[in-house]
C-alpha cells in the first residue's frame, strides 16, 4: 500500500470547548422556546481546526429581545422560480446533469411540532464528483456544466418540501491528513422569526466517512442522528430517482442541530 492509499484514521475523540455564555439575563424572543445549546455544536471544537481560528472567546453580547421577534423576511411564490426546486434542470446547458439522481424532501416544524408553512428552504452542495461552483473552489475534480448545485423552495402550508438533485460527491479538504468531507447537503432556512434562522447540513445514511469527520462529530452524540437523512422507498421515483427524507426542528429540545462550518 503506497502513502497516497494510507487508510484514514479517525480523530482522537476530545472534548469540544464549551460556549461562550450569553448573560444571565438574556431570554428567548416572546413565542419562542430557548435553544437547546446542548443539541447544538460548540463554537470552539479542537479537531476541527479553522474553528480555533474563527470562534469567539469572549462572552456573547444579547440581543435586545425587540430585533429576536420580529418576523422572517416574506418569500412569496413569485419569489421562486418553477425549476429553483429541481436541480437536475435548473442549470442544463447542453444536456442531463450527471451522476445518481436523487429526492430529497422532508418536513419543516417548530418546536412544538407544528408546520411551518411557506417558508423559504435554500440548498446547496457539490457535483457527483464532490466539487462545488465557486472560485475557491481547488479540487482537482471536473464541473458539470449542466449542474449548478444550488435551488430553493417555499414550504407548503403542512410544513413539507421536496427537491431533486444529484447526489453530492466526496471531497479532500484540508483539515487534517487525508481528511475528506462526507456527502452532504446544506440547507438554509429563516421559519418565522429571525430567531429561528438554521443553517445546517444534512448527511447520508452508512457514510463510512461519518466517523473521520469533526464538523459531524462536533455535534453532541445525543443530537448527531438529526442531521442524517433516512432512506425512503416512499419518496424514490421508479425508474429515475432513490428518495431521502430530511426533517427539519426549528428550536426546542428536538431541533436540528446547526451546522459548525
Amino acid at each position: 500500500m503506497t502513502s497516497s492509499e494510507t487508510a484514514p484514521v479517525p480523530p482522537q475523540p476530545r472534548r469540544p470547548s464549551s460556549r461562550p455564555s450569553l448573560a444571565s439575563s438574556s431570554r428567548p424572543p416572546a413565542g419562542l422556546s430557548p435553544r437547546d445549546w446542548a443539541s447544538h455544536p460548540a463554537y470552539l471544537y479542537e479537531d476541527y481546526r479553522s474553528t480555533q481560528l474563527r470562534g469567539p472567546t469572549l462572552s456573547l453580547v444579547p440581543l435586545a429581545a425587540a430585533l429576536g421577534e420580529m418576523r422572517r423576511p416574506v418569500f412569496g411564490d413569485d419569489s421562486v422560480g418553477k425549476l429553483d426546486h429541481d436541480l437536475t434542470r435548473n442549470a442544463r446547458r447542453n444536456g442531463e446533469p450527471i451522476g445518481e439522481r436523487m429526492v430529497l424532501a422532508g418536513r419543516v416544524v417548530d418546536d412544538l411540532g407544528r408546520p411551518v408553512s411557506h417558508t423559504l428552504i435554500e440548498i446547496w452542495q457539490a457535483n457527483a464528483a464532490g466539487r462545488y461552483v465557486h472560485k475557491a473552489d481547488r479540487h482537482d475534480a471536473p464541473l458539470d456544466p449542466n449542474f449548478l448545485g444550488a435551488g430553493r423552495c417555499l414550504t407548503d402550508a403542512d410544513g413539507r418540501y421536496r427537491f431533486l438533485t444529484i447526489k453530492p460527491g466526496a471531497y479532500p479538504w484540508g483539515n487534517h491528513p487525508n481528511a475528506w468531507r462526507p456527502q452532504h447537503i446544506h440547507l438554509s432556512l429563516f421559519g418565522q422569526h429571525f430567531g429561528t434562522r438554521l443553517v445546517t447540513q444534512m448527511y447520508f445514511p452508512g457514510d463510512p466517512l461519518h466517523a473521520f469527520d469533526p464538523m459531524l462529530n462536533g455535534t453532541p452524540e445525543a443530537a448527531r442522528s438529526r442531521l442524517i437523512a433516512d432512506f425512503s422507498v416512499g419518496l424514490t421515483e421508479e425508474g429515475f430517482a432513490l428518495g431521502y427524507q430530511f426533517d427539519i426542528v426549528l428550536r426546542g429540545a428536538r431541533c436540528t442541530p446547526f451546522e459548525n462550518g
